[in-house]
Parts: structure tokens; sequence; C-alpha cells
């Protein structure tokens, strides 16, 4: 029988507070990962920042803030009122200490609990604060939370304002970088909630006049919408909507200018509300999977005292617009009955043009019906003993301390699946393997993900038939080899997510995998290297002719070390959409345009040739071809 551990006094330990933010980051700022996702701890970490500076423009205290950064470090200075020198120290540092408790005029920010800058702080090497105020100014820096030069006031030619600069702890946000891309994407959601706002970000202005109806022509193909973009706003409420060519739903929501990615009640009274305004508008019963077929739509409202459903408050859960206001399902509805018939009704050419992209997505849905049964049936059948996924035991759509870890490996082959599924972490990783290449699937219709058997299980396995609410794993992992089929297979995987499934990439849960290159050793150390650079650096490193093994394939790499590739340390590359035309990207790349992408491999052609020393035994050079395609 085991021991029972003893519990007494000297059990109850008290944490200070940067000891219990570092214990715990995840109660502060969700997970940690390494900036391969866009809801990444190191985000977290940056957006807590510029949140305190919007809210001195929202107070009507500084047009313009600047953000600088490179890969590991971050500096923000805005021109609002700046901290009150006597209170820098404490405002960065002691824990529910903050300016916003007793001021009306802050009863609808989001960052009310006087714990964001106090986490940054704590989970960064370096923090530094400085504060300008009325012709002085204060500086403050920190280590990991302790303080470690306190400087004196003095006199400042400076405007007024708050400047921090910070560098995240490479301890706790292991192998991190930045990605501007998803800073960009944040970037851009700040000014447009906040028309009249400039930001600079690394020399580059962002501002936005028109606000979701910007954001809105920014992330959408103005070749594939069916009307011209609905703008409608209210106190406290603004939404943009207008219908495209995709597959499935698209939406931006927003509450307090947080961009609530996973939704919540704002977002789900929204989706009710379209339907019922359309159907009392044409006076029909659509199916509401019609009505909401291909639509993209921003939301963004206001509430009192918003209660979210973690810290990192990307999904609403409040009920209501306040303490004493409406439901915040009422106060939606109410606004778009109004307002969208209102719309329509002044707009005939628009009230046509929606009623055809519905009528049509009720065709379309009919066509499909009878094979869509069939499949299902099967689908069903099969994932009672489905052979190619390897499921794992928590996922996405569970309410689980550690459903965003979980993954799904898509690989090709068996062998490569044989390694993964021997090494990889049964709790929250899944495995789905393919057999040979899948079909090119640009220009089909949505028939084809039903009628192919691969295609088909995919779907089911990821369980995003219709839509993201219920996707069973938090990141999409292609995982092939590292040559030309590889490559090949990735693009096809790809194409299928973005013809079908783009919501999926653009919510960024699909990741590319990578895995050594080489293994670099010696009788006591072992250096696994992802690029030629790194394999040189272990050569340097060992010294005395190490042995060095080029992986060529993932079937080549032991369990044991396969083992090391996705847990912890696992790299990610994401994969992200800069470009908002779909179908111009999957047509220049997957089309039937073969001249036009020979020229562009013709002009984009590198010849490289491997070092000898990856193989000693080879004296002649081994010439590799490196083809840049880009997603």
């Amino acid at each position: 029988m085991a021991e029972t551990a003893e519990y007494s006094d000297d059990s109850i330990r008290s944490l200070d507070w940067k000891e219990h933010i570092r214990l715990r980051p995840g109660m502060y700022i969700g997970k940690l990962g390494d900036g391969s996702a866009y809801d990444d701890g190191v985000y977290v970490l940056l957006k807590e920042i510029i949140d305190n500076s919007i809210d001195e423009f929202v107070m009507g205290a500084g047009k313009t803030i600047e953000v600088t950064m490179s890969d590991h470090k971050v500096a923000v200075r805005d021109y609002g009122r700046g901290i009150p020198l006597g209170k820098v120290i404490d405002c960065v540092s002691k824990i529910n200490t903050g300016g916003k408790y007793d001021s009306k005029a802050f009863q609808k920010s989001v960052g009310l609990n006087g714990v964001g800058t106090k986490a940054v702080n704590a989970l960064s090497n370096s923090f530094i604060v400085q504060s300008y105020r009325d012709g002085r100014t204060k500086v403050a820096e920190f280590e990991k939370g302790e303080l470690v030069r306190d400087e004196v006031e003095k006199e400042t030619s400076q405007r007024n304002g708050t400047a921090i600069n910070f560098i995240p702890d490479d301890t706790i946000f292991r192998h991190y970088r930045f990605i501007p891309e998803f800073v960009e994407s944040m970037i851009w959601n700040y000014v447009f909630l906040n028309s009249g706002l400039t930001l600079n970000f690394n020399g580059q202005k962002y501002f936005s006049e028109r606000g979701l109806y910007d954001l809105l022509t920014r992330n959408t193909d103005a070749e594939t919408i069916r009307y011209p973009i609905i703008h409608l706003k209210g106190e406290d409420i603004e939404i943009a909507m207008t219908h495209g060519q995709q597959y499935g739903e698209e939406y931006y929501s927003f509450v307090n200018g947080q961009n609530t990615t996973q939704g919540g009640t704002h977002q789900a009274a929204f989706r009710e509300a379209v339907v019922k305004t359309i159907r009392e508008f044409y006076k029909k019963e659509f199916d509401a999977s019609d009505v909401r077929a291909s639509i993209v739509a921003a939301v963004a409202i206001k509430v009192q005292e918003p209660v979210f459903e973690s810290q990192t408050k990307t999904k609403l859960g409040s009920q209501n617009i306040g303490p004493e206001g409406p439901s915040v399902r009422g106060f939606i509805n109410d606004f778009v009955k109004k307002e969208l018939d209102n719309y329509l009704h002044k707009n005939p050419a628009v009230a046509d043009a929606m009623l055809k992209r519905i009528m049509q997505s009720e065709r379309e849905r009919k066509d499909i019906a009878g094979i869509k049964k069939l499949a299902n049936e099967r689908a069903k059948k099969a994932s009672l003993h489905n052979r190619k996924l390897r499921d794992c035991k928590v996922h996405f759509d569970e309410t689980h301390e550690r459903k965003q870890d979980t993954t799904l490996f898509i690989t090709e082959g068996d062998s490569a699946s044989g390694s993964i599924t021997k090494s990889r972490d049964v709790m929250t990783q899944a495995v789905f393997s393919l057999k040979g290449k899948p079909l090119n699937c640009y220009g089909l219709t949505k028939k084809v993900v039903y009628e192919n058997e691969e295609f088909n299980l995919l779907q089911h396995a990821l369980n995003i038939e219709d839509g993201l609410d219920e996707l069973r794993y938090n990141n999409i992992v292609i995982a092939t080899d590292a040559d030309v089929d590889g490559m090949h297979i990735r693009l096809l995987l790809m194409t299928f997510f973005l013809q079908f499934f783009p919501d999926l990439v653009k919510a960024g849960h699909v990741f590319i995998l990578q895995t050594p290159l080489f293994r670099v050793r010696n009788k006591k150390e072992t250096i696994y290297c992802y690029s030629d650079e790194e394999r040189r650096n272990a050569i340097a490193k060992l010294g005395n002719k190490p042995e060095i093994t080029r992986f060529k394939g993932l079937g080549e790499i032991s369990p044991d070390e396969f083992g090391l590739f996705i847990g912890k340390d696992i790299r990610l590359d994401p994969v992200i959409l800069k470009d908002a035309n779909i179908k111009g990207l999957l047509e220049y790349f997957m089309g039937k345009n073969t001249p036009a992408r020979q020229l562009h491999i013709v002009n984009n052609l590198r010849v490289e040739k491997d070092d000898e020393s990856i193989n000693p035994l080879v004296a002649e050079d081994v010439e590799s071809v490196v083809l840049p395609v880009a997603v």
C-alpha cells in the first residue's frame, strides 16, 4: 500500500506574485507555444501591452502607437497620459494594481483585472518601463519580475506617454520567435476597431477610416463577393457582412476590442439573428445552413464587465450586455432585425443578389444530399475501425486542460506514420495516414469530398463538415518528407483545405512539421540540425570529424528519435495566408497553367551543392534542387 504524503503546516506555501505567474503561466496567458501559432503566449504578452495603449486612445489621449519588433524583442511606445511617475513600479509589479477599477470610462474595457502588464513583466528576461509625464520621466527595469534598476525622476523633452520594452523568457517560451504576419493581423484588427488610431509597426503605418467594412475588404477577394459589403453601426455594436463563393462560414468577432477567435454568445446570437431576419424578409423558411453558407461577416460589440471563458479572452461567456442591460442575444437580434431588414428594403439589388446566393447554396446542398448520406454512412462504419486514423484520448472540442495541445499528424505512407504512432503522446496526439498522393481537388465541387474516401475520412476525423465549432484537434500538422514528393503532398493537402475549409487555415490551425535534416554526433553528444547552417555550427562545436547522418525521409527516423521532435521541442511552421485571393493563388499553383508555372520554376531555380562532409565516403559533389514555393 502506497504511503500517504504528510500534510502539515509546512506543506502550505505562499507564492509572491511573480513566482505564481512563472509557476502557472497558463492561468494568465493560456498556452505557451513558440510563436508558431497566432494564440501562442508571446502574442498574448504583446497584446497585454498594446491594450493599455489602446485604452489611452479610447480616453482621448494619444492617437498614435508605435510598435517595433525583432524575432525576440518588442518595444511599444504610446502618447497617452503616461503612468503617474510615483506609481510606475507598482503598476507593472503589484498584482491587482491599476487605474481602471473606479473609472466609468473603462467599464467596457477588456483589461480590468490589473494582471496583464505584471504577467508580461514576470515572464520576460528583460522588462523596461519608462513613463513620460509633464516634462519629467521615470525608468524602471526588471528581470523575470525582479526589480534591477530604479532610476530617479529627471527632466525630459519627450511627449507624454509610456514606453515598454520586453524580451520574453526563452526558458518558458522555448525556441520562440515572433512571426510578423501574426503581429500584422493583430495590428490591423486594432485599427479596424479604433477608427482614427494610427499604429506604426516596424516603420509601416496602419490606419482605418471605415472600421469593420475595411476589415472585410482586406480579408476577402473583391472578385468573389456576391454583393457590396453591408455595413451597419449602432451604439455599442458594429456589423459588416457579405456572401462569397467559398465553402463554409467565416466570422471575425470582437468584444471591447478583443478578438474572440473562438466566438461565444455574441457570435452565436449574430448567426441566429441573420437567419431569422432573412427568413422574415423573404417570407420563406430557408434552411439555416443555406442562409449562412459562404457568409463572411464581422461583428463587434461592447459589453460592461465582460465574462470570458478563459484568461486569454478568446470566447465570450457573458449572457448580458451589462449588469442591468439586455441579453446579448436580444440586443444583437433586435439590432440585426431592424437594421438589416431596413438595409435590404432600401437596396433591392443587394437583396436580389443575396437571394440568388442562398438559392444556389440550397441547390448545391440538395445536389450532394444523396452521396453525402452514403459517404457519411461509410465513414460511420469506418470510424469503428478506421485503419487510417490512430486517435488520441483528448480532443479540442472537449472541456479539458490539455485540449490546446491536441494535434493530428497527417503523414504519407505506413513507415512514417508508424514512427510517429510509436513515439507520440497518446493523450493528445493522433495520426492520420495517407495512401500515396491525394487528389488535386482544385476547381472541383465539394461533392468530391464525399466521393473520395480518403478526403471523407479526413473530414470526419477532423469533424469539420458543418464548420469549426466541433473541431477535434487544435493543430493539424502536415508531416511529409522533405523531398519533392513530400512537398507535392503538402501542396495537395493545402489545396484541399484552402478549397473546401479555408477558415481552418485562416484560423491558424494548419502547420507543417519541421523534422531534422541531419544528425551530427560523437561519442559524447548528439545534435539534430534543421538546416545547413545548424549542421555547420554542430560540426564546428563537436569537431574532430563527427558522424553525420542525412535523413531522407521520416520513415528513416527511429521512434525513439522521433519522440524528441514531436514533444515539447516540436518545431512547426504555420501555414499563413497572406493573400485574400485564394482562387487566384490555387489557380496559379494547382491549375492548368503549366507554362506559367514552368517559367516560374526556371526563373527561381536554385542549385545547391551539399558539403562533402555530409558523407565522407562520397568524393563527388551531390546536387539537390530546391524549388521555392510559398503559400
